[in-house]
Order: structure tokens, then sequence, then C-alpha cells
């Protein structure tokens, strides 16, 4: 078997504990009008290309040597991790059964069902909250958050280390009381989870210009590091623990 892939990145430090290689699989159900990736919205362009299992499988062994080292592993991301899930899942389960860490990057957006077995094998998900009203989410990503906020709370319930991360933008949710309820959602419906905020940033407006897009506006800015600290601040009084993998 073999799936659409945009690239594998080895020796990532900030997706997860230790050493990482970060296979970044193809295809999104999100267009979030900041998106840094816009090459995986979609499985097929200039960007990605189709790779068989065992080529990908083959790299990873040969990157094992660091993750033993440095307790780190394998990383699941995107475009989204969960848009091919066949694949997805061929592949957690031969890294799982080779005793290699894994952890994945999602939006949220999957059906839970089917990919709960997949969740299982993890050692640690991280999952996206953008934003709470549902209006404002459709209109900045295409898509009602309601299916993400569900999957978000039953997430929480494996027993898998979570950790919730929030991308801080100003223009979409970057105010006091969006960020409070933000806060109160991952306290009381992901108890155990951990919270990182994502400031914004325009990395990838070099990638819509290759494939012929128009980048991100600039109705959108990165919160200053002060009010970082300040949310969070906030996030701690409101008893949820804040960590950052950056």
């Amino acid at each position: 078997m073999g799936g659409y892939i945009m690239q594998l990145q080895n020796y990532s430090v900030n997706d997860g504990d230790g050493i990482r290689t970060v296979i970044f699989l193809a295809g999104c159900p999100l267009r979030c009008a900041w998106c840094a990736n816009p090459e995986g919205q979609t499985l097929q362009n200039p960007m990605t290309r189709w790779a068989e299992t065992e080529e990908i499988l083959a790299e990873v062994r040969r990157q094992e040597i660091f993750y033993r080292a440095s307790g780190g592993g394998v990383t699941f991301s995107g475009g989204e991790a969960t848009a091919q899930p066949e694949f997805l899942a061929e592949l957690a389960g031969a890294l799982y059964d080779e005793g290699i860490s894994l952890a994945i990057e999602t939006c949220g957006q999957f059906d839970f069902d089917r990919l709960a077995p997949v969740l299982a094998r993890m050692d640690r998900i991280f999952m996206d909250l953008k934003l709470l009203d549902p209006v404002r989410h459709r209109q900045y990503t295409g898509a009602d958050n309601g299916l993400i906020l569900q999957n978000l709370a039953r997430t929480a319930r494996l027993g898998v280390p979570m950790t919730v991360r929030i991308p801080a933008i100003l223009g979409v949710n970057g105010s006091d009381e969006q960020m409070a309820a933000a806060f109160a959602f991952v306290r009381d419906r992901c108890p155990g989870a951990t919270l990182e905020l994502l400031p914004y940033h325009r990395y990838g407006e070099g990638k819509y210009r290759r494939l012929g897009l128009t980048p991100p506006g600039g109705e959108f800015a990165a919160p200053a590091p002060a009010q970082l600290d300040h949310w969070r601040q906030m996030a701690r009084d409101a008893g949820v623990e804040v960590v950052s993998f950056r």
C-alpha cells in the first residue's frame, strides 16, 4: 500500500519528545485562511508525491538510532494526518509493532470510530482548537466545528497523553474573551490535556506562490511575546497546564 505525502522531515525536535521524523501526509478537509502548508490541502499537486509504505518504513528504520538515544520517534502530520485513514493505519500499525514511539498532529475533523484504534497506538496526540464560535470557524476554515469539538472530548477520554494546540492569531481568535472560552473548554471537556499556544507566522507564503495561489492577507498578525505570556498565565489560572514543544 501507499499514499500521498508532502515530505519526510528527519531530526525534528518541535513535534513531540526527542528527535523525530515527521511524516507529512497530504490532504485536508479544512481550508484555513491562514494555512502555512497549502500544498497539504489536496492529495495531488506539484508539491506532493505518491510514496510506498515500505519506502517510508525503510527511511524511518534508518533513523531509529536517533529515536532510541533521545526518546523520540515518528510524528504523523500534514496537511491532515487523518485524511488518508487507511494509509495512516498501515503506517502506524507497522511502526507500532516495531516499538517506535508515535505521535499525531490533527485538526480534529475525522471519523472518531474509524480512527480510535490508530489514536490508541499513539504516545501523544496533538489536536487543534482553532475557534469555539461555529460561525467564525466556518468563516475561517470552511467547516463547522461541531465534529472537532466532539472529537476533542472523545479523544481526551482515550487515556493517551494529549496536547490541545491553539493557533494564536490576531484578527481571528486573539482576544482575552475568546481565549478564556477556549481554556475553559480544554479544562472542562478535555481533562488532563495540556495546552500549547502556537503564534501565527508567515513561513508558508513562498509555497502559495509555487502553487500559483494568493498568500493569506494582511488581516492576520502574530501576537507579541508579552501577549502570549498573558494568555498562558490566563490558562494556568483557569487550571490548564501549559507546555511548549517549540
